[in-house]
């Protein structure tokens, strides 16, 4: 059939991974509600969710709350001073003339989600007891942004991630994989052999975003994860006289007796998630002109109200970007129109239309059609203990650099159903795909959104619909996030080759050693450094598995050997607290 949209590609295909406009200026980004810390802005609120899905009841976790009892404090009135801020390296007295009392811990990680978690988990593992860790954060359980941001990107818990059987954030060994526990709970063997005969004959397989929450539930209570847990926003991270760090956490109000807090600690881990986020340029135009939230949206903000409107009449959505989010999204549009018999009409734009397998060699080659790079995972297997990683352990500057842009680029797996789906629209004429660059996106005189589009032949044209979605999911600079931007300015912090934090191959932040001191950082804000896939489950893992070691090393803990892994399996498989 033909298309009513001008230049739609056809169902066929070869190009290259798309690519996007650069972001808008850094007052624009966009903050992800919640994070984990809470970056200078004012931080987004936590969004309410619909009635559709069917959620387990919110749990209450006890939070150890671990605030000096009321004194009476010097005249600094327990608040930070001008000097305090601008000065890189803190004596124990300066901190005490500005009235802020001081906990000592030896370690403790800043962050409270899963990079905190995996990290955690490996020192308890190693024999470090709940006395000398504390971990300062703002939200109550370690996967409560990770479930925020898959829930409002269409994958609640019945649905499934984009993450490996055996990488188990739950479970330092993988094993048993979540497709053999998925077996023994459905008493089926579907799981395993999809596991076998996968990606021949089957998808990859993939958990359920349930499954995982509920072994993080698990695993969380076993290591007695809320006796370490402080509740607070943390401000900055400074240098101490002597060796060590002071971090400084804003507790909630009325917790305790002064505004901040000093936690005095040799040793800290920084777990923060991303920066931020942000929308592409004319798209964050459109809602600051118009301060109109609601037409325009992010995949990552809470977009229910978009569902909704299209059950009550026919509309059109414009859908953004070409990876996993953007899959995810096309998938709650095509069921919703399956299941409701809807009128939806969809209109999926990329910057650069992939039309069949794509890079610069044969062996780094990635299959694509119909607009879509395809890789099952976020990067190639082999980065997470293949060749690849070995090799990338070794570049250096501009070569880690043109690795990763080899390697990189959006992609979203290859999935039968949703193939399934997309070419289901294209022959009923209600999925057009275009290939272009939106260059502004204004309200047209029905008062509906009408983005200008310059087409990949070079014809303009104007694409109206009821709402747009952005599934990009560009990342705010490292800089955008208060306490990444501190520790930069005052703790000798330094970007790596892609522009990230400059970790070490232990992930020991770059040129904040201070004494015996040592600051890690793993996750997203590290990506570049010398181990690509940072910001995975698996990769969390390396990561913590590289500061356990190196902590070993320096005797804070035990090395996780033969002997102790065995044991603490053990002790794992039978949900023994440690």
């Amino acid at each position: 059939m033909s298309s009513p949209y001008p230049g739609q590609t056809p169902n066929h295909g070869g190009g290259v991974g798309p690519g996007y406009a650069a972001g808008p200026p850094s007052g624009d980004a966009r903050r992800l509600p919640p994070t984990s810390v809470f970056p200078s802005s004012a931080p987004g609120q936590q969004q309410s969710y619909p009635a559709q899905q069917s959620y387990p009841a919110q749990q209450s976790y006890p939070a150890q709350q671990s605030y000096p009892a009321q004194q009476s404090y010097p005249a600094g009135g327990g608040d930070l001073t001008p000097q305090l801020i601008e000065t890189d390296i803190w004596s124990d007295q300066l901190v005490a003339a500005a009235g802020i009392p001081v906990i000592d811990v030896p370690f403790l990680t800043i962050g409270g989600g899963i990079g905190s978690f995996v990290t955690v988990d490996y020192l308890r593992i190693a024999g470090v007891p709940t006395e000398s860790i504390r971990i300062l954060s703002n939200i109550d359980t370690p996967w409560q942004t990770y479930e925020y941001l898959t829930r409002v990107s269409q994958i609640p818990r019945p649905e499934r991630i984009r993450s490996d059987s055996a990488s188990r954030p739950d479970n330092i060994w993988g094993f048993p994989s979540y497709a053999v526990e998925e077996a023994m709970k459905d008493k089926s063997l579907k799981a395993l052999w999809q596991v076998l005969v996968e990606p021949m004959f089957a998808d990859f397989y993939t958990p359920r975003a349930g499954m995982v929450f509920e072994n993080l539930e698990r695993e969380a209570k076993r290591i007695r994860w809320w006796d370490m847990l402080v509740k607070g926003q943390v401000r900055m991270v400074r240098r101490r006289h002597g060796g060590g760090y002071y971090t400084i956490l804003t507790p909630p109000d009325g917790a305790a007796q002064t505004k901040r807090i000093a936690y005095r600690s040799q040793y800290v881990h920084v777990g923060i998630g991303y920066p931020g986020l942000k929308f592409l340029p004319e798209l964050q135009e459109f809602r600051t002109k118009h301060q109109d939230f609601h037409h325009v949206v992010n995949a990552y903000e809470d977009h229910e109200h978009v569902y909704t409107f299209l059950k009550s009449r026919p509309g059109t959505v414009l859908v953004r970007g070409g990876g996993i989010v953007a899959s995810r999204v096309l998938q709650r549009l095509m069921d919703d129109r399956e299941k409701f018999g809807l009128q939806t009409q969809i209109v999926h734009l990329f910057r650069t239309y992939v039309r069949g397998p794509h890079g610069k060699n044969a062996w780094l080659r990635r299959p694509g059609s119909n607009g879509f790079a395809y890789q099952g995972f976020n990067y190639p297997k082999s980065v997470w203990g293949g060749q690849l990683k070995a090799r990338m352990r070794k570049l250096e500057g501009a070569e880690r650099a043109q690795a990763y842009k080899d390697m990189g680029g959006t992609n979203t797996p290859w999935r039968r159903r949703w193939q399934a789906q997309m070419n289901a629209g294209r022959q009923g004429n209600w999925y057009h795909t275009l290939e272009g660059t939106a260059e502004a996106v204004n309200l047209g005189p029905d008062g509906r959104t009408l983005s200008r589009v310059k087409l990949g032949n070079g014809q303009i044209t104007d694409i109206p619909a009821d709402f747009i979605i952005d599934c990009t999911g560009l990342e705010a600079d490292v800089r955008e996030h208060r306490l990444l931007a501190d520790l930069m300015d005052h703790s000798g912090v330094g970007r790596n080759p892609v522009g990230r934090l400059d970790v070490e191959r232990t992930f020991e932040l770059r040129g904040t050693a201070n004494g015996e001191g040592r600051i890690y950082a793993s996750g997203s804000p590290t990506l570049g450094g010398y181990f690509p896939g940072v910001d995975t489950f698996l990769g969390l893992q390396v990561a913590a598995q590289e500061i356990a070691d190196d902590l070993a090393r320096r005797g804070f803990c035990k090395r996780i050997g033969p002997g102790r892994s065995v044991s603490q399996w053990l002790k794992w498989a039978r949900n023994q607290q440690i």
